[in-house]
């Protein structure tokens, strides 16, 4: 079994991800690791190479600066990258995302399980998003994705998020997938607030928002945020230390948004009939199979 690790980066250093960390977090796993690499006014590509690590392999992209629809450009240079694996299973994971070394073996575990099972298309991970700092989760937005798929699928990627399988060329579906046996940590809303704040403003345009602006991580209504009561994964505990936010309150002047009505009743109604409702661009196979 040969396993594809991929991602895209583009000025990492400059936008406080802790890339470095991410990619050597999914070494272990992979017998390969492309990234496309966008064109950076910082030293990204010199701590690549730093890593010195022979399964790494860099392809030069450009980014279309015409392209401002929703990050579609993020799910161009995704696909760049995943159509540059050449393993039986590839794996996405983000330059703000982290694997834990404690799931690796569970993880390649699955990967064997599965690897000649026709109907099992992909694996989806559980997500730990942070928020605001490094012991806080939000779990207003998605807490699963697939993040595995197999190179035998015919898929692509209309963002940087999920995975659209194509059946007969005619329409488009989310993925058959299964447990992937471990967890996502992602660690990309606990950066510095001025690399936060330099993110925001250099990704807007590929939102189609010139004057997107960084508000402060107090702007966000508390019922979406939980304590965090696990361990980070070890190649991340200097970053926690010495980079990541400590000390958030969330803003006790907030004021909740229709949105954040709405997300609210979605949480009252997983507590009270013990339900997970929130979205999945998938189709989970896992009790079926096991």
């Amino acid at each position: 079994m040969k396993v594809s690790g991929f991602t895209f980066l583009k000025n990492g250093v400059k936008l406080g991800y802790p890339f470095v960390q991410s990619i050597k977090s999914a070494l272990p796993l992979v017998d390969e690791f492309v990234i496309a690499l966008g064109p950076c006014d910082d030293d990204t590509e010199a701590q690549i190479h730093a890593i010195g690590d022979s399964k790494i392999r860099i392809i030069h992209t450009q980014w279309c600066e015409n392209m401002r629809d929703r990050g579609y450009i993020y799910g161009q240079q995704k696909m760049i990258a995943q159509f540059n694996c050449t393993g039986d299973w590839c794996l996405y994971i983000e330059g703000d995302e982290v694997l834990h070394q404690d799931e690796i073996e569970s993880i390649r575990s699955r990967m064997t399980k599965y690897k000649d099972v026709d109907e099992v298309e992909a694996m989806f991970f559980d997500f730990f998003h942070f928020y605001g700092d490094t012991n806080t989760l939000g779990i207003s937005g998605y807490r699963r994705a697939p993040r595995i798929i197999k190179s035998s699928v015919r898929s692509y990627a209309p963002d940087g998020l999920f995975f659209v399988v194509m059946d007969k060329n005619k329409k488009g579906r989310y993925p058959r997938a299964v447990h992937a046996g471990g967890n996502v940590y992602h660690y990309g809303h606990v950066r510095p607030k001025s690399k936060m704040a330099q993110k925001v403003t250099d990704v807007g345009q590929y939102w189609g928002d010139d004057d997107a602006q960084f508000d402060g991580y107090g702007q966000i209504d508390s019922a979406v945020l939980r304590p965090f009561t696990g361990t980070h994964p070890a190649i991340m505990q200097e970053w926690v230390a010495n980079e990541g936010e400590s000390n958030f309150q969330p803003d006790p002047s907030y004021q909740l948004t229709r949105r954040d009505k709405k997300v609210r009743l979605k949480l009252a109604i997983e507590d009270r009939f013990g339900l997970e409702i929130s979205k999945k661009h998938y189709v989970d196979l896992t009790k079926k199979l096991g």
